[in-house]
């Protein structure tokens, strides 16, 4: 089993000035406690669910491409873009940019979109849920011709593009990996088997759920001729990691645990975030007591 950090908070004790030190630090630390992957929110506002919207938030894909340039190995994406913010042509070329300088480390995250607030205050138009998600599907097409190498004229409902061209094309082939977030079992899981090569669940939405939507995605995939094993199973949560546990933090043995049964309910990789992500202690249990143990982990299905 693998496991990925999202930096979802860029407000930390420094204060702003030191930004650009501290996020290098930790995507440096994380690399070099073993981390299979680092995300970043696409967000222009800070979510509600972080902190205030005048909070720090870095642009997702420029954070990224300054990760690329302080580390080596581990895999980077977004948590995930929102189809409305970027001309899907020019986030296939942004997405190949980062994958080519980063010698084919990058995911593709992606997804419908959500924060209104953020698109009205920068001027983005928000379309309603129905048209987000036929811009995502429009996106997903596009971004699989541009990086197949056809360059005819894509005509879509939403988008219209004369020349797709991509060049340089991406170091990993066929693409980077495309991950799409989100649980609805209509439209998203049925896009993750269509076109995806990971998805993104919740794991908070407790075990029932998960086995549930894991399900709703096999069904999709056996309807469209996919192998299921083919799809990444990912899920997201907050690891507040502690030698002792105290003030309700939790112990490494405890966080093995937890990755433990996400591996029993069939997901590959484990992503979360650390509300105290600047603390070098975190990362060196996750080295030391946590990561050694959980690569030894088998997920279902596997």
């Amino acid at each position: 089993m693998r496991l990925g950090l999202q930096v979802p908070n860029f407000t930390y004790p420094s204060g702003q000035n030191q930004l650009g030190d501290d996020f290098a630090q930790i995507a440096r630390r994380a690399e070099r406690a073993g981390l299979y992957s680092l995300w970043v929110m696409d967000h222009f506002f800070q979510i509600g669910t972080v902190g205030p919207s005048e909070h720090e938030m870095l642009e997702g894909w420029s954070a990224l491409a300054f990760a690329a340039g302080q580390t080596n190995h581990i895999r980077l994406g977004t948590m995930v873009t929102g189809v409305t913010y970027r001309h899907p042509g020019l986030l296939v070329k942004t997405a190949t940019t980062l994958d080519v300088l980063s010698h084919g480390r990058a995911y593709f995250g992606i997804g419908a979109a959500w924060n209104e607030e953020e698109h009205r205050g920068l001027g983005v138009p928000f379309p309603p849920t129905s048209e987000r998600f036929e811009r995502l599907e429009e996106t997903l097409q596009i971004a699989l011709q541009m990086w197949s190498g056809d360059e005819k004229p894509f005509h879509g409902k939403h988008y219209q593009l004369e020349r797709p061209l991509n060049s340089p094309q991406s170091v990993q082939r066929p693409h980077p990996p495309i991950l799409i977030g989100g649980t609805g079992e209509q439209k998203t899981l049925r896009m993750v088997a269509q076109y995806a090569d990971a998805c993104n669940i919740f794991a908070r939405l407790g075990d029932d759920v998960l086995k549930h939507k894991l399900a709703v995605l096999r069904e999709h995939c056996e309807r469209l001729g996919r192998p299921y094993s083919e799809i990444e199973k990912t899920s997201l949560s907050s690891l507040n990691l502690s030698r002792d546990g105290s003030n309700g933090s939790t112990t490494p043995q405890a966080a093995v645990d937890f990755f433990a049964h996400l591996a029993e309910l069939g997901f590959d990789q484990a992503i979360f975030n650390m509300p105290n992500v600047y603390d070098s202690e975190a990362f060196d249990l996750l080295a030391t007591e946590v990561i050694p143990q959980v690569e030894k982990l088998t997920p279902a299905g596997r």
